[in-house]
C-alpha cells in the first residue's frame, strides 16, 4: 500500500502528518470490531477495479506500526470518517464547548491502537454523516468544507490546541451550512455514494470529529 512509506524507518522525536480529502463510504463488517456493523472506507481512483481501502487496513498500515516517542496528526476529509483509522478514543463536544471521551475499543478485544506512538486525528463527520464539497465557504471555488474549516482556524489563530481548532472548526461549519445546498454538497454527497454503492442519509449536518489512541486534557 502506497501509505506504507509513512511509516517506514520512524525514528523517536518523529512529527507524521496525514491528509486525504476525497471520497469516503462504509460497508458491511463481519469481524465483530465495528460497534455499528459497518466498516468505514476511502475510494481511491483505482477502487472501481481494486477496491476501497477499508479503515482496518489503514489502522495497520499507518497507526499500529507507530513506535514510542513519534506522533501521527491525521485529517481526514471524508463521508462517514469519524472512525477512518479505528482509534479507540473519541471526543464528544456539545454545543456548550463541554467535552468528555467516549471508549470505543472493540468489543473483540483486538487491539487498534498504536506500538507506543501517539494519534491525534480530526475527521470531517461522524460515521452517520456526509462531509460536503461546497462553494458556500471560500465563495470562489468548491472545497472540502472540513479542510476549508481547518485552513481557516489556524489562519485565524485558533489552533493553540486540539480543542480550540475542534471548537473553530465546528463554528465556521455551523455558520455557513445553510448554504451547503446551494453550494454543491448534496451533488458532490450523491456521487460519492452512487459510486461506492453505500448508504446516503440526506441533510447536511455535519459536525468534525476528533479521535486518539490515548486520553489527553484538552
Amino acid at each position: 500500500m502506497a501509505m506504507t512509506w509513512l511509516v517506514m524507518n520512524c525514528q523517536p522525536g518523529d512529527s507524521l502528518a496525514f491528509h486525504y480529502s476525497g471520497h469516503g463510504s462504509q460497508q458491511r463488517s463481519y469481524t465483530g470490531d465495528e460497534i455499528d456493523g459497518y466498516d468505514e472506507t476511502i475510494l481511491p481512483l483505482d477502487f472501481q477495479s481494486q477496491g476501497m481501502i477499508v479503515d482496518n487496513e489503514i489502522n495497520a498500515t499507518i497507526v499500529r506500526p507507530l513506535p514510542p516517542v513519534v506522533k501521527l496528526n491525521a485529517i481526514i476529509d471524508a463521508c462517514h470518517s469519524r472512525t477512518l483509522l479505528d482509534l479507540p478514543y473519541f471526543c464528544k463536544m456539545d454545543r456548550n464547548e463541554v467535552y468528555g471521551w467516549e471508549d470505543h475499543r472493540p468489543r473483540t478485544g483486538i487491539w487498534k491502537g498504536t506500538g507506543g506512538g501517539e494519534t491525534i486525528c480530526f475527521s470531517g463527520c461522524d460515521d452517520n454523516q456526509v462531509s460536503a464539497g461546497t462553494s458556500a465557504l471560500s465563495k470562489v471555488t468548491t472545497t472540502g468544507a472540513m479542510t476549508f474549516a481547518i485552513i481557516q482556524a489556524i489562519e485565524r489563530g485558533q489552533g493553540t490546541t486540539y480543542g480550540n481548532l475542534l471548537n473553530a472548526m465546528r463554528s465556521i461549519i455551523r455558520t455557513s451550512q445553510s448554504d451547503f445546498v446551494a453550494g454543491g454538497g448534496i451533488v458532490t454527497s450523491l456521487i460519492t455514494m452512487l459510486l461506492s454503492g453505500g448508504s446516503f442519509g440526506f441533510g447536511l449536518t455535519q459536525e468534525p470529529q476528533l479521535s486518539t489512541n490515548e486520553l489527553f486534557k484538552f
